[in-house]
């Protein structure tokens, strides 16, 4: 199916890299005119000039700020008269044990994805109730909604957070023929999952998954573009797991006796 996201325009925040970057390709690959929105100007501006200028453009805008998510809405609206989509992938994993952990480094880790998830949704909201229409779309994780590892607790409070906010914007936004949704990735093969990891953990990573391989950016993109998409206009306020069967397993061992 193509077309999908015809007419439409998308805000994609985080979209430099990643998941991100599939996500913008693939609402773009759909027909949306997709405003990439990121602190990182040179890869930023790298994703539009492959994309093409008439099917996207870019905003340099970091999330935790409050006057450039201002600002990076100001310029969708002026660029292309509205905004219908908004996905917003930004977020941030440093890792550090609770007893380490500084209030700058857990504040800086709600700032981008918590405090930031906010500010872009109030940002669109205004514009998606006058045209009663919006389809909101926020990447969370299978990491503190569902699983959780050493040194996350600050991701891992965020993403969960992420749900709740999901939950409740929904209900209020219903009304207004606004749709609000996320999406939970497992582990996905990204520069930033395989940094500083060998080969052999990766592998093991791989192992511990049902379907036995990471998942791609793509995955997760799809996932979104159908959220996003008006296939999904009687779903909100729910997410959908994008893990290969990474969270069913009751142990390690799951393979056995199959």
């Amino acid at each position: 199916m193509t077309g999908r996201l015809s007419n439409r325009v998308a805000v994609v925040i985080g979209a430099a890299q990643g998941i991100g970057t599939a996500i913008a390709e693939r609402f773009a690959e759909e027909g949306a005119f997709t405003i990439i929105g990121d602190m990182n100007a040179e890869k930023g501006q790298a994703l539009a000039d492959r994309l093409g200028a008439r099917r996207a453009c870019f905003f340099e805008a970091e999330i935790s700020r409050e006057e450039d998510v201002a600002a990076l809405f100001d310029f969708a609206v002026k660029k292309a008269g509205r905004v219908d989509i908004l996905a917003q992938n930004a977020g941030i994993y440093p890792l550090s044990m609770i007893e380490d952990a500084t209030r700058e480094h857990w504040e800086r880790v709600f700032a981008v994805n918590m405090t930031g998830t906010f500010m872009a949704a109030r940002a669109c909201i205004p514009l998606m109730k006058a045209q009663k229409y919006g389809r909101l779309v926020f990447t969370s994780s299978i990491t503190g909604t569902r699983v959780v590892n050493p040194g996350h607790s600050a991701y891992a409070a965020t993403k969960a957070g992420i749900n709740g906010f999901i939950k409740a914007a929904a209900v209020e936004l219903a009304c207004h023929g606004i749709t609000v949704n996320g999406v939970e990735p497992g582990n996905i093969l990204t520069d930033g999952l395989t940094a500083g990891r060998t080969v052999e953990y990766i592998h093991a990573m791989e192992e511990s998954i049902p379907m036995g391989r990471l998942g791609t950016p793509r995955d997760v993109a799809n996932a979104a573009l159908f959220l996003a998409s008006d296939e999904a206009s009687y779903i909100t306020g729910t997410t959908i797991v994008v893990d290969g069967g990474q969270v069913l397993p009751e142990s390690k061992d799951f393979n056995a006796g199959l």
